[in-house]
């Protein structure tokens, strides 16, 4: 048995077959030629150096190195130890025949045009295929990246001759699956990146960032693309047949092109067309003003080559991505996306049941993988940069952090380590016109037992209240994917009524009272404990069954403290309905989207494709079930979804239905989201103040229709289609009501006009910003219910 397990050993050895690719007469590199194995589909490509690397067991094989315009070179070869092989190739010049074309043809239309049927017809041969791949990302910055589970550092003010180098290393091992008409698996095999970026950030795979330029479809920065190789090219792209080089036995002939309308987002480059089957060889594309985002990109650049596989089906067998920018002369930078894609396995007749909801799924073990395993498949040798950069990284990384290494003034958490922080210098105050000066404290633990845990415990302290808040919390998930959770919290603290439609974060709240003296949030106290207990029952559906005891208490005005307006008084703090309840509670989401399971959670990933997520709630409190001083039901039905349009452009709807049948106690009611004077958020109602309309009845439908910027560059305006401007318009409808019990419950506790909307409350409008900026100025018109805010103008900002 020893001497049958040594054996084996001997014979599944690899031996690594490495060396340089170089021009013969200018003894140049050849960067990303390619290297192959005679009658396989074994093979890779160069790096930018020229230098390949193949691993492959011992025996006999003849390997060809080839690149375009150059005359390919085999050499038989018997491998039983490491080998040491470089590749000399000598540039080939030809007198090619001449196009045959009509009178006032482009000859590269004609080109096109053959390509595109040779193309038709190889899409009628594949019906499935896997493959393998390596890929490899490189970041680059002007200064070091420190990076942990929740947080990346990066020091930013780089003027223009500041170098970039490497400060972020990506490498992963995978495998592909494909199956008509649109099924699509990928599975991560191994995986490693440099010290100071964690595993769950390496998802980059062959499969997940390839752009093949043989679909129709490409998609760049969130924006569909029409690639040069596609049905509709020839009538947006001017082609132009700029040389005739030769491979072998073969012409190859070279096109540039370009957009017909430079305002129009696309490509510029080089295409390399075979004149014997007319299939894509290589191409080698950038691209161009109009699709790069806020002119952030100084160069964005993709060359992919193509080889024959089984019935001489050409397949991608690499991908490069090159990209600069600079982001507002702030941060230089710039990252490389290498992948080789080997192994090619073609109409196999893979399984439908292998497809499922995973479009990527890490493999256990892949973060397991020791440095025997990567001597032994990595396929994109490291250039010196790279090794120097790992080196360079891992010795920063083993350097203990300091206190004031993590510190930021303008932060509201501060870590210790990747798992434990406290509160940062934006979180320790807060003001609000209960408790007058408020300080708070938290101590937060994340990601602890394997990523399963997350904890936090805070205290606050009001100035004008005198009174001490805590509250404790903690949530535990559970399962492979950690797609079930157990959540715990106990709490005595102070609560903003209708807190379920604020969208606004406690910091504006605090400058609106210090510098204008308006506290548009009303409070109430509460003191209890909740559990929630759910998770996922099957891919689609998450169900959900909590617990709540607690016990509200109405908030008083405590301050009339502002830097300004100190003869103004704040408004008065309207009394809830003070009870102890006890509520149980059933909860449900359905959603169809795919997911990634990046080797601890499963992440829903709509893959730009339209999609809709329904979700739903009831809430009960019942005196028979659970002592309680109120019986209500409230049922709660959303829906989020998000449907493509032309181009790049989405329509986004969400509906929310708030409904019950019982007389609910005040601070249990439902409030339309609205604003604040001159502020705006998304699927709020621009014309309605915060908390100006509840009701026990509510319904809410908002619609936000996302031009980006096609509408401006397809209507051609001079200067305007240039400013890459972002538009979008909105449309928001609301109904509700309250029922008399409901009124007659609360009539010692609503001190604030009551409005019903029996019929719909309708409102319109439209926003303009910019991709580099996080806000929008909006613009909304009231087009029923008419009072003094029958027009409104809003800045619109996540920072708020």
């Amino acid at each position: 048995m020893v001497i049958f397990a040594f054996t084996s050993i001997l014979n599944s050895q690899t031996f690594s077959v490495s060396g340089k690719i170089s021009d013969r007469v200018t003894n140049k590199s050849l960067s990303f030629a390619n290297i192959r194995l005679l009658n396989s589909n074994t093979g890779t490509s160069c790096n930018s150096e020229g230098a390949y690397e193949l691993k492959l067991s011992e025996g006999d094989y003849r390997i060809v190195a080839s690149y375009i315009g150059y005359k390919s070179d085999t050499l038989e070869l018997s491998l039983h130890e490491k080998r040491i092989v470089n590749f000399i190739l000598s540039p080939i010049s030809l007198q090619l025949e001449e196009v045959t074309v009509l009178p006032g043809i482009n000859p590269a239309l004609v080109i096109l045009r053959k390509a595109l049927a040779a193309k038709r017809e190889r899409d009628k041969k594949i019906s499935d295929y896997h493959f393998g791949a390596f890929t490899k990302g490189i970041i680059k910055t002007t200064s070091d990246i420190t990076s942990g589970d929740n947080s990346v550092s990066l020091d930013v003010g780089a003027n223009d001759t500041t170098e970039l180098k490497i400060s972020g290393i990506l490498e992963n091992e995978s495998r592909g699956y494909f199956k008509k008409p649109a099924d699509y698996k990928e599975e991560i095999i191994a995986r490693k990146q440099s010290a100071n970026f964690p595993p769950t950030i390496n998802m980059l795979t062959g499969g997940r960032i390839i752009q093949n330029f043989y679909q129709d479809d490409l998609q760049f920065f969130g924006r569909n693309m029409v690639s040069p190789f596609s049905e509709t090219a020839l009538d947006y792209y001017y082609f132009f047949l700029e040389d005739s080089l030769a491979q072998d036995n073969q012409t190859v002939y070279k096109i540039y092109f370009e957009t017909d309308d430079k305002s129009d987002p696309g490509f510029y480059g080089r295409v390399f067309i075979s004149d014997k089957s007319y299939d894509l060889l290589k191409i080698d594309v950038n691209l161009n003003d109009a699709a790069n985002p806020g002119g952030i990109f100084t160069r964005v650049n993709v060359l992919q080559q193509f080889l024959p596989f089984a019935e001489n089906i050409y397949m991608p067998i690499d991908y490069r991505l090159f990209v600069e920018g600079n982001f507002l002369g702030l941060a230089k930078f710039g990252f490389e996306i290498n992948t080789i894609m080997y192994d090619y396995i073609i109409n196999r007749n893979i399984s439908d049941d292998f497809f499922d909801m995973a479009v990527l799924t890490v493999k256990p073990d892949a973060d397991q993988k020791n440095s025997i395993y990567w001597a032994d498949i990595q396929t994109i040798p490291n250039t010196m940069e790279e090794t120097e950069a790992y080196k360079r990284i891992d010795s920063l990384e083993s350097i203990p952090k300091t206190f004031w290494d993590r510190f930021s003034f303008l932060g509201t958490k501060t870590y210790i380590n990747n798992n434990i922080s406290i509160t940062g210098p934006l979180g320790l105050y807060h003001f609000n016109r209960i408790e007058g000066n408020g300080i708070d404290f938290g101590v937060y633990a994340d990601n602890l037992i394997n990523k399963r845990l997350n904890t936090s415990a805070g205290i606050s302290y009001g100035f004008d209240d005198k009174k001490n808040k805590w509250s404790v919390s903690g949530e535990y998930r559970f399962g492979e994917y950690r797609t079930g959770l157990l959540y715990v919290k106990a709490a005595d603290e102070l609560t903003v009524l209708f807190s379920e439609s604020d969208e606004y974060n406690s910091l504006v709240p605090t400058l609106t009272s210090l510098f204008g003296k308006y506290d548009f949030k009303d409070y109430y106290y509460s003191k209890g404990i909740e559990f929630k207990l759910g998770g996922a029952v099957s891919p689609v559906l998450n169900l959900e069954l909590g617990y709540a005891q607690k016990r509200d208490a109405s908030a008083v005005v405590n301050t009339n403290f502002s830097f300004f307006n100190t003869d103004k008084k704040y408004e008065i703090n309207p009394p809830i309905y003070n009870l102890r309840v006890q509520t149980i509670s059933t909860g449900f989401s359905l959603d169809f989207r795919k997911y990634i399971e990046d080797g601890y959670y499963r992440r829903r990933t709509s893959l730009g494709k339209s999609y809709a997520v329904l979700s739903g709630e009831a809430i009960i409190s019942n005196n028979s079930i659970l002592a309680t001083d109120r019986d209500f039901t409230i049922f709660k039905l959303n829906l989020n979804s998000t449907i493509n349009s032309f181009n790049s452009t989405n329509v986004q709807i969400v509906i929310k239905n708030v409904w019950s049948p019982d007389a609910l106690p005040y601070q249990m009611m439902y409030a339309l989201p609205g604003n604040i004077s001159s502020l705006g958020q998304k699927f709020t109602l621009r014309t309605l103040d915060f908390a100006e309309v509840f009701g026990d009845k509510v319904t809410m439908v908002g619609i936000e229709y996302n031009f980006l910027d096609e509408l401006f560059t397809g209507l051609n305006i001079p200067f305007i289609e240039d400013l890459q401007l972002q538009l979008t318009t909105h449309f928001n409808a609301a109904w509700s009501s309250i029922s008399d019990k409901t009124i007659l419950l609360n009539k010692n506790t609503i001190v604030k006009p009551l409005i019903e909307l029996k019929t719909p409350l309708m409102e319109l409008g439209f926003a303009i910003g910019h991709i580099m900026l996080p806000l929008k100025f909006e613009f909304t018109w009231r087009l029923n219910h008419f009072n003094k805010t029958n027009f409104v103008f809003g800045i619109n900002s996540a920072v708020f």
